[in-house]
């Protein structure tokens, strides 16, 4: 099996620049960026990534504004947060590169067993198994296991790969077992006839491949968000986010979440008084931005606003800044929207004014 598949593998992978490197670096770079995100989705930003911090010591001189608009509309904004954490973590060590060793890999902020498994056996050829979401749905299936992914069957599941696992050429191994997870032995319909392994999976065996693993059912939430575009002549108020949490460290428009029972109005009246402890006038709604995160779906509502008073701001990091500079500044995808908005009407006003 493990010959038709390393066969396989080399005749029909797709071509990924980090398939094109043992850089430890780049290897881990790619493999953080990979974690709930698809590979065509990547590599653009893998690429640009590179461009501005090709090596640790460049991502551990930069500012996390930096990182994070690097990072900018890839979501889980947290594993950036931690790929910056941990590369200054060992360059304030004197050592700017990656760890070869397990216990010292594992021990860096947002490296857990997969990440430490693919960076040891892809950059330094160590033997170390691989399981992520492709890996674990190809074994469930060659061993006929059903059930969920789960802490329980994930212990099942390492013992079989340890036990099919090659001494040699581990990270060529882990690479054909993910991609064939990704390219032959999906979720749904799966390509069993171009399969190299059909022959020793128990699920095409028995017809079971469309039932294992048994699916999830996932709920997903419904939030509406409102938020206030307020301008003090060229410049727009922005504000940060909480260094903690979720989308830790963006800016974005002043705002919150609609209450049960709230206008939409109302709620943005409540919100800016808030945080901003000023009273402010809310005119006409600008636009309705729609994002799906994994468990949950954000509606939000921009409205354009007017301060009455002046504010006093008490939490996070209120500031004006002009649109041409908001460039600078990440924003999760929905504010990106609206900066976006404000761009494209500034453009047509622009070019109004100048055919006159």
């Amino acid at each position: 099996m493990k010959k038709e598949l390393i066969r396989w593998y080399k005749g029909h992978h797709r071509e990924l620049p980090w398939r094109k490197t043992k850089d430890p670096y780049k290897i881990w770079i790619s493999e953080v960026m990979l974690q709930q995100t698809t590979a065509s989705a990547v590599v653009p930003y893998y690429e640009k990534w590179l461009d501005l911090f090709p090596d640790m010591k460049a991502l551990s001189q930069s500012s996390q504004q930096e990182v994070l608009k690097a990072w900018e509309g890839l979501g889980y904004y947290q594993r950036a947060i931690n790929l910056h954490q941990a590369a200054r973590t060992m360059c304030r060590k004197n050592v700017c590169t990656i760890p070869d060793k397990y216990e010292d890999l594992i021990a860096l902020p947002g490296v857990g067993p997969y990440i430490a498994a693919a960076v040891l056996s892809i950059a330094y050829g160590q033997p170390y198994p691989v399981l992520d979401a492709n890996v674990r749905r190809v074994v469930m299936r060659l061993a006929g296991i059903h059930g969920q992914f789960s802490p329980r069957t994930d212990k099942i599941l390492f013992g079989r790969i340890k036990a099919i696992f090659p001494a040699r050429n581990g990270g060529d191994f882990n690479q054909a077992m993910m991609e064939l997870g990704a390219l032959v032995c999906k979720p749904r319909n799966p390509a069993c006839l171009l399969c190299p392994v059909q022959r020793s999976c128990l699920a095409f065996q028995r017809g079971e491949q469309e039932v294992i693993p048994t699916p999830r059912k996932r709920s997903c939430q419904k939030i509406e968000t409102v938020v206030g575009v307020i301008r003090d002549g060229r410049r727009y108020l922005i504000q940060k986010r909480p260094p903690q949490g979720l989308l830790a460290g963006l800016w974005e428009f002043p705002g919150g979440k609609r209450e049960k029972g709230e206008t939409l109005r109302a709620a943005l009246h409540r919100e800016l008084r808030e945080e901003l402890t000023a009273e402010v006038k809310i005119g006409r709604r600008l636009l309705t931005v729609r994002h799906a995160y994994t468990r949950f779906l954000v509606t939000l509502f921009a409205f354009e606003c007017e301060l009455i008073s002046r504010p006093k701001f008490r939490k996070g990091s209120p500031r004006w800044v002009f649109l041409k500079a908001m460039k600078r500044y990440p924003f999760p995808s929905g504010s990106a929207r609206i900066v976006r908005f404000l761009e494209d009407t500034e453009s047509r006003r622009e070019r109004s004014r100048l055919t006159g």
